[in-house]
């Protein structure tokens, strides 16, 4: 057990927490927008891969699946555009208290969405064309998307730089 939490979650946890802090610092944007746009990015590559290996009804269905999937994360950058703009310590805190509580709560399930994701391709096999490459794209979706999902969510978020000048100026807000 030690070994798995030192050499897999650990460093995947550490590689969020970076994450977060180089989107927060480099873009200025709220450190919970980074999942939503990932997962819109995932989901774009996907559907230009469908376009490219899916004709007719196949990249219709593919479509309107990929549609479906991206439906929750555009509410999800909608909503978070409508409210204010501003990372505070308050949000810091709280947002360090939520990942806090997932990084010790929910240790398994990461490890089994690890192991899910790694095993997931192997089983993408039919004798379909359509429904191969239906099938390896919805595994690559989980594999890119899933485990990315929980551990941004379980990651230390980057504190915030209120008070930083420079920060400010490099960002546009003062």
């Amino acid at each position: 057990m030690e070994w798995i939490n030192s050499y897999i979650d650990r460093p995947l946890l550490d590689g969020a927490a970076g994450g977060l802090r180089a989107w927060h610092i480099r873009f200025g944007q709220h450190p919970e927008r980074l999942e939503p746009t990932w997962h819109l990015a995932v989901l774009s590559l996907l559907l230009i891969a469908a376009a490219h290996f899916l004709h007719d009804s196949g990249l219709v269905l593919c479509a309107s699946a990929l549609a479906m999937l991206a439906l929750p994360s555009v509410w999800k950058l909608v909503s978070s555009f409508r409210v204010a703009n501003i990372y505070s310590r308050r949000e810091y805190a709280l947002h360090r208290t939520r990942a806090f509580t997932k990084r010790e709560a929910e240790w398994s399930v990461r490890m089994t969405v690890l192991f899910v994701s790694a095993s997931l391709p192997f089983f993408a096999g039919t004798a379909d064309p359509t429904g191969m490459f239906f099938l390896l794209g919805a595994s690559l979706w989980f594999v890119l998307t899933v485990p990315a999902k929980f551990y941004l969510q379980a990651a230390e978020p980057p504190e915030p730089d209120e008070d930083d000048r420079l920060f400010q100026r490099a960002v546009g807000f003062g």
